[in-house]
């Protein structure tokens, strides 16, 4: 990986400067580390969670520059990852790959991922001092706060993996979220490489004609296409003309080539590909990756990458990490080592073993994220087919408005005979939902709203040496894992 960041000691255009050698401590910033870490000392102490976030409030409040002054002493940067799907899992992949290529990296890998728990990750690993004690940061970011993540750490490179349609209530429509990431990625000098997936229609034209380099990627692959846009579908339409998008082929929700009959808009020519996917259930896939971008300097070559997560949304977030890995210049060799050696992060198809059961954990926070997780689990025999608890809240982490549910098509669950239970603070509304979608009223099984009781009433019904699945949403999913660590299933996320 060859570096591409200011030398310490230069000032960059989104945060202070760095510590120049030689010069006095920065008093505001050794006691903003220092109270970050005392919070989470004491938080983790009173085993009151794992200071993922407070810690960095309290920082903010005695230097809100730390995130940028840490950061800023990054020999080889930070990369930021941003979108509504995957950013988990494509920011735990890099990282994975840059630890393998021998570099110190700083990550919230917990998901804490809002301005406070980037600060509270950076915090924890760098030193009172102010040295990051890494060698480069991989941040993942919320889609609201992306621009100020971007801002303050002045980014290497850019990772924007997808704009759907997800928590009204807090981020208002897609072209809410699109306009503030175009200001913030125009402000981006020509050094940063911007990652984008462009099978997107709206990401390619937020990155359209911007100053830092566009590498983009997406899928060219000839299977696992869908016939017409889902009713979940984001992007339907130009958004230069108006006019109502073609496919020439079409693979999840919105995503795809894509093109506009009336003014010529199309998907730009891919720098990263991927091609002939090969799903295997819920354990695994393969997938070749083609690099052909001139952006990268590079000359046509396979990657053959087999990595242990499912789904056709996971062969997106394997191109991701690779055409990230290869704006840093990692040796293909040691990307494609360390994604076979990747797993699930926590709550993302995650196995769990608990009381003679195989419980697979699959997080869903949106009509399209849903979709694509009841796609994976029904591919094979067109329906359900093993016990399924689906857990549903209204938290401000989860967005209190639950109106998405009907957006979901879990009328393709109508057939099949597995029973379907529900829980959560919003289980009835689930069950609601199922009951219209056409599944029979017999295999509705509505479970206490508090989830400790109902998890355990759920596993009753699998039988021992079986496998279930539970859907959970975001709070849900946290909540579960904590009841599974407290029972001594799992560890809590935060360790992980």
């Amino acid at each position: 990986m060859q570096p591409n960041q200011p030398d310490v000691g230069t000032e960059v255009e989104s945060g202070p400067p760095s510590r120049p050698p030689g010069a006095r401590p920065d008093p505001r910033l050794l006691a903003a580390l220092a109270a970050a870490k005392l919070t989470a000392g004491v938080i983790r102490g009173l085993g009151r969670g794992g200071g993922t976030a407070a810690p960095g409030l309290v920082a903010d409040r005695i230097d809100p520059n730390l995130l940028a002054k840490v950061a800023a002493r990054l020999p080889e940067g930070a990369v930021v990852v941003a979108g509504t799907n995957g950013k988990t899992t494509v920011s735990r992949m890099l990282a994975d790959v840059l630890e393998a290529d021998g570099c110190r990296v700083v990550h919230n890998r917990s998901g804490s991922n809002l301005v406070r728990g980037v600060a509270a990750a950076f915090a924890a690993r760098a030193s009172i001092g102010g040295d990051p004690r890494a060698d480069i940061g991989v941040i993942e970011t919320d889609e609201a706060a992306f621009p100020e993540v971007a801002r303050l750490v002045a980014p290497r490179v850019v990772v924007l993996n997808n704009l759907f349609r997800d928590q009204l209530d807090r981020y208002g429509e897609l072209n809410t979220i699109a306009t503030k990431w175009r200001a913030a990625i125009a402000r981006l000098p020509a050094e940063t490489a911007v990652v984008v997936n462009v099978d997107d229609p709206a990401l390619a034209e937020v990155t359209h004609g911007i100053a830092a380099r566009r590498v983009a990627f997406g899928l060219a692959e000839r299977h696992h296409r869908l016939d017409t846009l889902p009713h979940a579908a984001d992007a339907a339409t130009c958004r230069r003309c108006g006019h109502d998008l073609v496919y020439e082929a079409l693979y999840l929700s919105h995503l795809g080539d894509w093109r506009c009959p009336a003014c010529g808009n199309a998907r730009p020519p891919l720098d990263v590909r991927g091609r002939d996917v090969h799903l295997d259930g819920v354990e695994s896939l393969r997938v070749t990756v083609e690099i052909a971008g001139a952006v990268l300097g590079e000359t046509v070559r396979c990657l053959e990458v087999a990595v242990g997560v499912p789904g056709l949304y996971n062969a997106y977030n394997v191109v991701a990490a690779v055409a990230a890995a290869q704006a840093l210049r990692v040796p293909d060799a040691t990307a494609v080592r360390a994604l076979g050696a990747f797993r699930a992060a926590f709550g993302r198809i995650e196995r769990v073993a608990f009381r003679g059961r195989i419980l697979i954990l699959a997080l869903v926070k949106n009509p399209v994220g849903f979709n694509e997780v009841l796609r994976m689990l029904t591919a094979a025999t067109g329906g359900l087919t093993v016990p399924t608890l689906i857990a549903i809240n209204d938290l401000a982490a989860d967005g209190r408005d639950v109106s998405w549910l009907w957006d979901v098509d879990f009328e393709r669950l109508a057939d099949g005979a597995a029973p379907l239970s529900t829980t959560g603070l919003r289980g009835v509304d689930m069950a609601n939902r199922l009951k219209y979608a056409g599944v029979p009223s017999e295999r509705i099984r509505p479970l206490p709203a508090d989830l400790r009781p109902a998890l355990g009433a759920f596993v009753e019904t699998v039988p021992e040496g079986t496998t279930a699945y539970v859907l959970p949403t975001y709070t849900a999913m946290l909540d579960l894992r904590c009841i599974l660590a407290d029972l001594g299933a799992v560890e809590t996320f935060w360790r992980q």
